[in-house]
């Protein structure tokens, strides 16, 4: 019993060492990188988007409304309290909704975690990410364009925590924060890649995830919702199926799924929402995912 146990206890060592060696380059330097825009950056990029006028085009609005979500550093518990900020301050709903999501989706700091996939699964991350918060934009536009979507009462600005005089002492605060807040997720998720890559079959996640079949995408949609605590920790388990025949499309719909569904934020998003738009948001959701997972095999890219 205790050889096999041994025996055991290699094999996973060896998966999460190879794992660990191949990214912990990308979490470290993204979060590093994440810190540095928080630091001296943040303020400046929400800036523009509360320089954003209401009379101006709604649609370019929109544009770039998701641009700055999917370059603001926050993550949905910072992204909500300055949106509300931005909506006392006169921006409009599209825009904050297209803003939202993008931030919501992706940061800096994923984005160089996400380069450890591949640059290919890298792009269409950003670019899936990116044109579900123009999405989210548009469908508020057309859909709520004479009454407001959002229910942001009670809700103050973030308080600014990178205020220590030394600007090296503020970067290394952020960054210790960061490395508490991304750490053990980063660690978990690489245990479970090795977990997956021991027990679990190869024919098994091909068939669960791979191919160009809208089964797959919709697996990989379910799967995100309960799974996704962490964008770090979800990199390597996102390795690990793709090595073993998930799809792109079906990565692509649980890279959407997963942090826009996130169990931890949900209750902040029914408060914002109420229950009937939360709904409406959650089948916006799952339906850009399955669509745009499908869309992205068909292609075939």
């Amino acid at each position: 019993m205790f050889e096999i146990v041994k025996r055991e206890f290699i094999y996973i060592w060896y998966y999460f060492s190879v794992q660990f060696n191949q990214i912990f380059i990308y979490w470290l330097v993204g979060m590093v990188i994440g810190s540095v825009i928080s630091v001296f950056f943040k303020d400046k990029i929400h800036g523009l988007m509360r320089n954003m006028k209401g009379d101006g085009s709604s649609l370019l609005g929109i544009f770039f409304a998701s641009v700055l979500g999917v370059a603001s550093p926050l993550c949905m518990y910072g992204t909500i309290p300055i949106a509300a900020s931005f909506s006392k301050g006169g921006i409009r709903d599209e825009w904050l909704a297209s803003f939202m999501m993008s931030s919501i989706l992706l940061n800096p700091q994923l984005i160089i975690y996400s380069a450890a996939l591949g640059v290919k699964v890298l792009l269409v991350r950003i670019v899936s990410c990116f044109l579900c918060g123009i999405a989210a934009g548009l469908l508020i536009r057309i859909f709520y364009k004479e009454k407001h979507f959002f229910r942001f009462d009670g809700f103050d600005e973030p308080k600014n925590r990178d205020t220590d005089p030394n600007l090296f002492l503020r970067l290394l605060k952020n960054i210790f924060r960061n490395f508490k807040a991304t750490g053990l997720y980063f660690f978990i998720g690489i245990l479970l890649s090795a977990i997956f890559q021991r027990y679990v079959p190869q024919e098994a996640l091909a068939f669960m995830f791979g191919g160009n079949k809208a089964w797959g995408v919709l697996m990989a949609s379910t799967v995100g919702v309960p799974l996704y605590v962490c964008g770090g920790g979800t990199i390597p388990i996102l390795k690990t199926w793709l090595a073993n025949g998930m799809s792109l499309g079906s990565a692509a719909a649980f890279m959407i799924t997963g942090p826009a569904t996130k169990i931890t934020n949900l209750g902040a998003l029914k408060v914002v929402l109420g229950i009937k738009h939360f709904l409406f948001y959650w089948g916006f959701v799952i339906l850009y995912a399955c669509v745009s997972g499908v869309l992205i095999n068909i292609i075939g890219i």
